[in-house]
């Protein structure tokens, strides 16, 4: 497989050959040392990601040239990933890239580690959009939001929303059922923040014991009770300066909920058995898998509190209402597995059928941890639904001859898409019809085309889902690998 290709724009001959020395076994690696150059290599080798620093001559000194050939790259392509590089102490000008579309930024002097981790996700993206470009079957182009992976409309809304709070210091309320990506989207709204650079902590509220709770969240005095023996910090002391996430808040007592609402009114704390307030800058982020208005109705949860916690509300959609997310998110599992167990499968076209037809009621947890379980239990080169352990859709009796036409029509496009790898093009002069025939068999059938492209390679990431609670998150590809 041909290695990607990264277009470097930086006028710095030192940092060239240490960027080329770092990265051409996994790239290749492009140069321009201006906004002109720059443009012509976009042209020349349609590179998949391009890094831009921003102090490029001739205003070495500002970040006018970078962020100007920023807006040309853009204005040539919507979608190109664009990394911004600028000096530390020119965070604002990084931000403003961001707003215009920049893909992500890093600050000089560039760690190596982090940059690799940022191409990787940026490749991976490029690769995945120019798949599925709406002039090559319809679909729409699936979007990384930090470590969510979402194309359908749904998604799309959510990641707008979390866009806009996670520029404020707003407390947010993550509703959805369990495994639909919460604690995932809270990750992202810390890392998008103006907080990322503190910490991010966590705490399920339902795991805690009632007698427990409240001292792991407040932290408590030496003596406080008995083993007390030193001074403990809770965990909104410990997210100073960050984030905390409440994980099913809705488990938490009416009595400590009274001591949280004092807390998100006043910003100050009293530690179990001390006597002193202290003040802390943490931002809350709470989510639950409950009604908390119906919980509110049933005198289980303080209206008070819902109040506070829900300034802005962020819905999770389960799985079953993210069908075209389905099938990009389970080859994400499945190439992430295949490369934990060193081995290369793909789905069988009853796998797909399967995966696309099951419910799902575990989310995408339940998801990942079946496509994890095919990939160990699959013998041969194809996944099959009995891997999955979900059980395929039983073939229907009693059809009328429409019925029957239609799902034989069905089966030989699929096939036919199957054998072309997605590519309309050639399904068309395989089955003898016209481009426009195809896609109107696709809508009538409800098929996507993207489902049968030879696959990407996915990269690793610190979360473990793409989507799931307890996340990362993380990337998904084509349905064969």
């Amino acid at each position: 497989m041909d290695k990607p290709v990264l277009l470097i724009v930086e006028d710095d001959d030192a940092l060239c050959t240490q960027y080329r020395f770092a990265l051409h076994e996994e790239y290749s690696v492009r140069f321009a040392k201006n906004r002109v150059q720059a443009m012509k290599q976009v042209v020349a080798s349609k590179p998949a990601v391009i890094t831009v620093d921003l102090g490029l001559p001739p205003h070495t000194d500002t970040a006018e040239e970078g962020l100007e050939l920023l807006r040309e790259l853009l204005a040539a392509d919507a979608l190109a990933k664009v990394i911004v590089i600028t000096g530390s102490n020119d965070r604002a000008n990084a931000l403003k890239a961001l707003r215009l579309g920049a893909f992500d930024y890093l600050l000089k002097p560039v760690d190596l580690d982090q940059l690799r981790v940022v191409l990787q996700r940026a490749t991976y993206l490029a690769e995945l959009d120019a798949e599925l470009r709406w002039n090559q079957g319809g679909e729409t182009p699936a979007t990384w939001f930090e470590d969510i992976l979402g194309a359908t409309p749904k998604m799309r809304e959510v990641f707008d929303t979390l866009t806009q709070v996670a520029k404020t210091d707003a407390t947010v309320l993550l509703q959805g059922e369990s495994g639909t990506g919460k604690e995932l989207a809270a990750r992202a709204i810390h890392a998008r923040s103006g907080r990322s650079r503190g910490p991010f902590v966590a705490i399920n509220c339902g795991a805690i014991p009632e007698t427990l709770l409240e001292s792991e969240l407040f932290g408590s005095e030496r003596g406080a009770y008995t083993g007390a023996h030193m001074q403990r910090k809770g965990k909104l002391e410990l997210a100073h300066g960050g984030t905390l996430l409440l994980d099913e808040i809705g488990e938490m007592s009416l009595g400590l909920q009274v001591k949280l609402l004092r807390f998100l009114q006043e910003r100050r704390l009293e530690r179990v058995g001390g006597r002193t307030p202290i003040t802390v800058d943490t931002r809350v982020i709470a989510a639950t898998n409950k009604d908390l208005k119906t919980e509110i109705g049933a005198a289980r949860f303080r209206e008070d509190v819902y109040y506070r916690i829900s300034v802005v509300v962020v819905t999770m959609p389960p799985l079953r209402e993210r069908s075209e997310d389905i099938v990009l998110l389970a080859n994400s599992f499945l190439r992430r597995s295949c490369e934990q167990q060193r081995r290369k499968l793909r789905f069988s076209l009853s796998a797909i059928e399967a995966i696309t037809r099951h419910r799902w009621p575990g989310n995408i947890r339940e998801l990942e941890n079946a496509v994890e379980r095919a990939v160990i239990m699959a013998r041969g080169r194809f996944i099959e639904p009995k891997d999955l352990a979900i059980e395929a859709v039983p073939e229907s009796t009693g059809l009328s001859l429409r019925d029957a036409r239609n799902r034989t029509e069905r089966q030989v496009l699929v096939e036919a898409l199957s054998r072309c790898q997605g590519n309309i093009s050639h399904a068309a002069r395989e089955l003898g019809v016209s481009r426009p025939a195809i896609h109107d068999l696709l809508a009538k059938h409800n098929v996507v085309a993207g489902q049968f492209r030879a696959t990407v390679r996915a990269p690793q990431s610190a979360g473990n889902d793409a989507g799931a609670d307890g996340e990362e998150s993380d990337r998904a590809r084509e349905m064969q690998p």
